[in-house]
């Protein structure tokens, strides 16, 4: 039976303001989503123009011109690319010229059995304990899962290949710190650095490592754990001999030999003995992305994974306290603002000076870039706490966009970031890991469209992106 009584005034009241409040929230929620929608359709123009404008092709790796992806040899900065594109092709699977691009580089790498190419020099592309020769091997994992799926058990098995003999070269063959020296078992940044580990090293060949053992090494437990705690042996070493807490930052490298002539850059004395000077910035971003990358695959079971846990926390910690507070990135010389200069005199090596100039430390592109990286997918994983990060990461990205992209008539460049810095050996006395080396070096010039910022920033707005859609 139909009611035909009028409702009192306050019952029609409360019924408006019910429908109002209802309006407004769907409204704001739809305008929400479309904000949104909004910002990630502008921000898919600088993923996908960064792709497009020197991912795929026109890019430089330590000041060297590359033409194209496809076509280039085996590196780790040209893996980073590669990579880089990768993660962007997930993002975005229509764009299959990033997919082709990346199998076209892997397959001009290695050969028919998935055996790495011989170069030129007669030498194969994986050098003798070059830990940097490893880090593109990442980009065999994403390819034969692809493979796999369409049927292509050929190309997927040789793919398969390539990943497993990165691995064993590098569990089974890499030089390793000796027994009775401090970190022992800890990998050679490379041969020509006896018992040196980089934080650069970390990202190199610890992420490879670790995808094999969660993609392949399932099948002997005993084995798989083992493989774990060497892999997590690998940070424990490095950063409890370069951590200083009351900086909250990691020197770039040590040496458990630092009397050692290749060594002549580290601590000789306590506190921090064998320890590089300072922290560099790309340095400290090889380290930040190399925790997340493994933990995001690590076993949560084994006893290593709160330590790399609490590892990755205070590396992300440090990091906030260093970002610029008004562009929102971070210098070349975490520690450091514009006012540190190179002091005009360089540093003197058996009786030689180099590295005499008075630049200006700078807000440096790459290292910002993969530190943007780490914290959103650090968050996305779960790794890192969203409201302790959330703004650090989001104000990093922001400034990452006007502080290095410049949009040109046919694409996008990035600007201002470090070519390559390193350490010795003897025969480089340079290399000294001083502030004048890394300001004033001169494998250590500011360049633009560098591949190791190009492919830091993909990373970094894939994982923005990624943040943006489900916010």
């Amino acid at each position: 039976m139909k009611n035909n009584f009028p409702l009192p005034r306050t019952a029609k009241l409360v019924g408006s303001i019910s429908l109002i409040v209802a309006i407004v929230f769907i409204t704001n929620s739809c305008f929400t989503r479309g904000k949104n929608r909004q910002a990630l359709a502008a921000n898919e123009q600088w993923s996908q123009k960064m792709v497009e404008s020197h991912g795929l092709k026109d890019f430089y790796t330590n000041r060297e011109l590359h033409a194209r992806l496809s076509t280039t040899g085996w590196d780790y900065v040209t893996g980073l690319i590669a990579i880089s594109v990768l993660r962007a092709w997930e993002q975005y699977p229509a764009k299959t010229e990033y997919y082709g691009a990346v199998k076209a580089y892997a397959d001009r790498n290695i050969n028919a059995d998935g055996s790495m190419i011989i170069r030129s020099s007669g030498e194969s592309a994986l050098g003798p304990s070059n830990i940097d020769d490893l880090a593109a091997g990442r980009i065999f994992f994403t390819l034969y899962k692809e493979e796999l799926k369409k049927g292509n058990t050929k190309d997927a098995n040789r793919y398969k290949n390539a990943a497993t003999l990165i691995r064993n070269k590098l569990k089974n063959e890499h030089s390793r710190i000796k027994e009775g020296l401090p970190g022992a078992g800890g990998f050679f940044h490379k041969a020509q650095y006896p018992s040196q580990m980089w934080l650069d090293g970390l990202y190199m060949g610890a992420p490879v490592y670790a995808l094999w053992q969660s993609e392949f090494g399932t099948g002997d437990a005993s084995e798989n754990r083992q493989s774990w705690t060497d892999i997590a042996n690998q940070f424990k070493i490095l950063h409890q001999h370069t951590y200083n807490a009351d900086k909250q930052l990691n020197y770039h490298a040590w040496s458990a030999t630092p009397n050692d002539a290749n060594s002549f850059w580290a601590n000789k004395t306590e506190p921090f003995l064998g320890c590089s000077k300072e922290f560099w910035g790309r340095g400290m971003g090889w380290y930040f992305a190399a925790l997340v990358d493994v933990l995001e695959v690590m076993p949560k079971d084994h006893p290593d994974y709160s330590t790399i846990r609490t590892n990755l926390n205070q590396v992300a910690t440090g990091l906030k306290r260093w970002q610029d507070k008004g562009s929102g990135v971070w210098y070349q010389l975490l520690q450091y603002d514009s006012t540190m200069k190179g002091d005009g005199k360089g540093d003197e090596v058996n009786g030689k000076t180099f590295n005499v100039c008075t630049a200006a430390n700078y807000l440096e592109a790459s290292c910002s870039s993969i530190f943007t990286y780490a914290y959103f997918k650090g968050m996305r994983l779960g790794l890192l706490d969203k409201g302790t990060y959330r703004s650090t990461a989001e104000k990093a990205y922001q400034g990452l966009v006007k502080t290095f992209i410049r949009p040109q008539a046919t694409g996008v460049d990035i600007i201002q970031s470090c070519a390559s810095a390193g350490l010795g050996p003897a025969g480089n006395p340079s290399r000294t890991g001083t502030i004048n080396y890394y300001l004033c070096g001169s494998d250590v010039t500011v360049v633009k469209n560098e591949g190791k910022a190009i492919g830091t920033f993909i990373l970094a707005s894939v994982e923005y992106e990624n943040y943006l859609n489900n916010k």
